[in-house]
């Protein structure tokens, strides 16, 4: 069954990025095209509804950050979570991490919170780290949570669908005074104070076209609801004309450029790292399962691997004892030299039966070269918030509110 949907994933984005062909794929097209724009209005009517406070917004008394796309998957957005919380962590605030898992395994039992009664634990939300320790393993708290989890100590991550009963928790028992909300853009049920909204330089809103035949969640005017912009994955200076186009949508967010920069190799079984250099002239074989593994591969061969061969999955595939020993048996038929994945992949990856090549994560860090100013700014503004006047106050809130409009 596993297998069968990421056929239909992967052929799915065959058909919107018009890789697939023939009779069955332009009738596809034709279906998702009409189906955008039920989709569209949706999006509207949502947003609306909480403009106009038709719904409510959860207040849970504390700072909540966004973190979010208008697009599906690719924009990065991990390495900035990891960042922001980790920067907000060393600069005295008690950070939490909220999540929903996606592709997460439901527990097989309640999950224990210290002297909690079994019929209360089950109303809980998956508590992934509490700050101290790592609570969960992958397969249950999804990979992106876990790995926020292994690489901040001292923050908690909360996995729940329901984010302000997540949110609750971690004011209420992990004691947090800050809340990131990683992919919540689309989140609207819990108040943002802040959204950080990230924009991939090399597709800025995807195909332009909003789901399911394109990659937009949202159409792309709705840039106006971002309070900050940052541009992920930079190759070098943004070109005048974007920078002037998201101007127009949003005349007040502040920008930022940034790329996601490699910083080492790091053993998968058995710990140990390689500085970059090893890569180069080097048969190495990729496997992933990320949004987009052309970009993953790309930076493997500009860091001078001969990537053999990339074995790629959907996004978040759980990989199989037998799909991991297949890849590790044509491996070594062609005298692969290294195997190297992503590090969101790495916590999924069973042990082979045989490791008689060596696996490695490479790990990607967040540098700002363009807006450190910027980012210093709003990182001063949730570390020492101030008393605003309310003439202030609402005036901000006009100009964030405008959503869907």
């Amino acid at each position: 069954m596993g297998q069968l949907a990421d056929d239909i994933e992967n052929w799915g984005a065959d058909v919107i990025f018009g890789r697939a062909r023939g009779f069955g794929a332009a009738v596809a097209r034709i279906v998702m095209r009409a189906l955008s724009f039920v989709y569209g209005a949706i999006v509207c009517l949502r947003l609306k509804a909480y403009r106009q406070h038709w719904k409510e917004q959860a207040q849970l008394g504390t700072m909540v950050i966004s973190v979010g796309n208008l697009t599906v998957g690719g924009t990065g957005k991990t390495p900035v979570v990891e960042l922001l919380a980790r920067t907000l962590r060393d600069r005295g605030r008690r950070v939490a991490v909220l999540s929903r898992g996606y592709k997460s395994k439901k527990l097989d039992q309640v999950q224990k919170w210290k002297d909690f009664s079994p019929e209360d634990c089950q109303g809980l939300p998956k508590i992934v780290s509490d700050g101290e320790e790592v609570r969960l393993e992958a397969v249950y708290a999804g990979d992106e949570p876990y790995m926020l989890a292994k690489n901040l100590k001292g923050v908690g991550v909360v996995v729940d669908k329901d984010r302000v009963n997540g949110g609750r928790f971690a004011v209420g028992e992990l004691g947090a005074d800050t809340l990131v909300l990683d992919d919540g853009l689309q989140y609207l049920p819990l108040d943002h104070e802040y959204d950080l909204v990230l924009v991939d330089q090399n597709a800025p809103f995807g195909t332009s076209a909003l789901l399911p035949r394109g990659t937009l969640r949202e159409p792309a005017r709705n840039l106006c609801r971002a309070s900050h912009i940052m541009i992920t994955k930079c190759q070098g200076p943004t070109d005048e004309e974007l920078l002037k186009q998201m101007k127009n949508y949003n005349p007040t967010a502040e920008v930022m450029q940034t790329t996601h920069a490699p910083q080492y190799l790091e053993k998968v079984f058995g710990g140990g790292r390689l500085p970059l250099e090893n890569l180069q002239e080097k048969y190495v074989a990729a496997i992933s399962a990320i949004a987009v593994p052309e970009s993953f591969e790309g930076l493997l061969k500009k860091l001078g691997a001969k990537v053999e061969f990339h074995r790629t999955f959907a996004d978040h595939h759980p990989f199989t004892q037998r799909e991991v020993d297949r890849f590790m048996t044509r491996c070594m038929e062609r005298d692969i030299e290294l195997i190297v994945t992503t590090e969101k992949d790495a916590v999924r990856f069973p042990k082979p039966a045989e490791l008689d090549v060596d696996i490695y994560f490479l790990r990607i860090e967040v540098e700002l070269f363009e807006g450190q100013d910027v980012w210093d700014r709003f990182i001063d503004q949730i570390a020492t918030p101030r008393e605003r006047e309310l003439s202030a106050w609402a005036e901000e809130r006009l100009i964030l509110d405008l959503i869907g409009s």
